[in-house]
């Protein structure tokens, strides 16, 4: 399996990119729309064909590149079935596979960051979009999130995984890459060492997050899988923007 991860600075997400290195066939998770021209760089480096795109969910922190990598390279659109969006090709539903080759991507349903959030299982590899974080999990106070949903999306889907599983976010602010299954279940301030359902919600309940400063845009453009909506204040172009740099993960 080729597998690379690819850091996007302008709202700290990770892209995954798996390839077959039997058929060449590949596949991006969670590709974000600045950096897309580097992801097809990378492709073709590794001379992979792109067959399809694959979000965790609908972002509300950038605008997905899959309706512009469908546009540049064919590929199809691999989208949660239960988001019900026009645009997708491909409707993802918890437990169906997703066959790449001779890879398969297992989707599993894990909502509470949002309704309709799946992550990605890939062998010992896990994507865990924005349900479970290094060190943390995503927020729970809008797209209809709900905190006890997201607790048991994760103790009963994510923690019930072997506990050498490879745990990767969607994104980190601190430089973090991979974690573990093992380590977030001893060592998460929110959700490890047996933290019980309640304390669970009442840190999430008591967060008192900011209003994130590109959902207005981000959630119109992605419900049609990745199309920057008119009306971009000068200040968040860059969202939408190609960037010019980008570290990698």
């Amino acid at each position: 399996m080729i597998f690379r991860q690819f850091f996007e600075p302008i709202s700290s997400t990770y892209t995954y990119l798996v390839g077959c290195e039997e058929t060449g066939r590949a596949a991006l998770v969670d590709p974000v729309l600045p950096a897309w021209q580097r992801d097809l760089e990378e492709l073709n480096r590794l001379d992979l064909k792109l067959l399809f795109t694959l979000d965790t969910h609908i972002h509300a922190d950038h605008i997905s590149a899959a309706a512009t990598l469908k546009r540049e390279t064919g590929s199809l659109i691999a989208h949660p079935g239960c988001d019900a969006l026009d645009c997708v090709d491909w409707p993802v539903e918890d437990g169906q596979l997703l066959t790449l080759g001779s890879l398969s991507l297992e989707p599993l349903f894990t909502p509470g960051h949002t309704d309709g959030h799946h992550a990605y299982r890939i062998g010992t590899r896990l994507l865990t979009g924005d349900a479970l974080l290094i060190d943390g999990c995503g927020r729970t106070d809008f797209q209809n999130g709900d905190a006890a949903t997201l607790y048991r999306s994760i103790h009963e889907k994510l923690f019930s995984l072997p506990e050498d599983t490879l745990v990767y976010p969607a994104h980190d602010y601190q430089g973090r890459r991979v974690s573990s299954i093992a380590q977030e279940k001893i060592r998460n301030p929110r959700l490890g060492a047996g933290k019980p359902l309640d304390a669970f919600v009442k840190i999430m309940d008591e967060m008192d997050l900011p209003y994130p400063k590109f959902i207005d845009y981000a959630l119109p453009g992605n419900r049609q899988c990745g199309a920057c909506p008119p009306g971009v204040p000068d200040d968040l172009q860059q969202y939408c923007g190609e960037i010019g740099e980008s570290r990698q993960g």
